[in-house]
């Protein structure tokens, strides 16, 4: 297969690809301030759809919504952040979001069932927002600082992962800690992710260490055992994910060229 960005190479590090959920579409985004789209076509030159360019914000994460028709984009430096919308063609940026205090705004989650938008923000503070409007529900804060996040697949619970390696249970509706757990011999908690039949959990830490859990431990365990310890990554877990089956574990780390491991 060509690469899926023949038609267009970024200028500079890509932080985002991820395939449209319901078109034969891949999305790139990256340092270069662009988002670009492409058709996926077998064995033969991938067309470029269209690019977006966001004059002076250089993209940290980019997101397809859940229905296929935005693009969410945070930038390195921003307080604000930009929503494509596909089906008008148009780039609405949202300044401010009205009650959230925070200096930059990077890393965010979409909930599956496409009502909500998770902003973790610094010192442990998550914002929950609409997805509709982009307005805040409500702010939850863990210890510590926050790393990472995950919606669980019915969207009803949030596992957020902590610097210092805790995991915090939320329930989406009433925004309330459900439970808290340790992860196993974690010194810097860095990626989470749960699994789309919701059985298990995977926690990835800076040593490289990836832990599996079952959901049922998670929520029950204050200090649950692994059921399997991924050592595969030498450098920082800094991604993991399920497949749709819940049969692979994509482990990767952006700290090393060709570091990613199907488990």
């Amino acid at each position: 297969c060509l690469p899926a960005n023949q038609e267009r190479f970024a200028n500079g590090k890509l932080v985002t690809v991820q395939f449209h959920p319901s078109a034969q579409v891949v999305m790139t985004a990256g340092h270069d301030r662009s988002v670009s789209l492409f058709q996926v076509k077998n064995f033969s030159l991938n067309p470029k759809i269209q690019s977006i360019y966001l004059e002076s914000f250089p993209i940290y994460k980019a997101h397809f919504s859940v229905d296929g028709e935005q693009v969410i984009a945070t930038g390195t430096h921003h307080s604000m952040f930009f929503v494509y919308d596909m089906m008008a063609g148009s780039i609405i940026p949202i300044p401010k979001v009205r009650g959230v205090e925070e200096k930059f705004l990077r890393n965010f989650e979409l909930s599956p069932d496409g009502s909500f938008m998770l902003l973790i923000g610094t010192s442990g503070y998550l914002h929950l927002l609409s997805m509709k409007t982009k307005e805040l529900i409500s702010t939850m804060k863990v210890n510590g600082r926050c790393t990472a996040s995950a919606f669980t697949p019915d969207s009803s619970k949030i596992y957020s992962y902590s610097k210092e390696g805790e995991v915090f249970i939320w329930d989406v509706r009433s925004r309330k800690s459900l439970h808290k757990f340790e992860d196993e011999g974690s010194l810097e908690g860095k990626c989470i992710a749960v699994s789309k039949n919701n059985q298990y959990v995977a926690c990835g830490s800076s040593s490289g260490v990836v832990n599996l859990y079952t959901t049922d431990a998670c929520l029950k365990e204050n200090c649950p055992k692994p059921v399997k310890a991924i050592m595969n990554l030498v450098t920082s877990a800094t991604c993991v994910t399920f497949n749709p089956t819940t049969e692979i574990l994509a482990v990767a780390s952006r700290d090393t060229d060709e570091a990613v491991k199907l488990v």
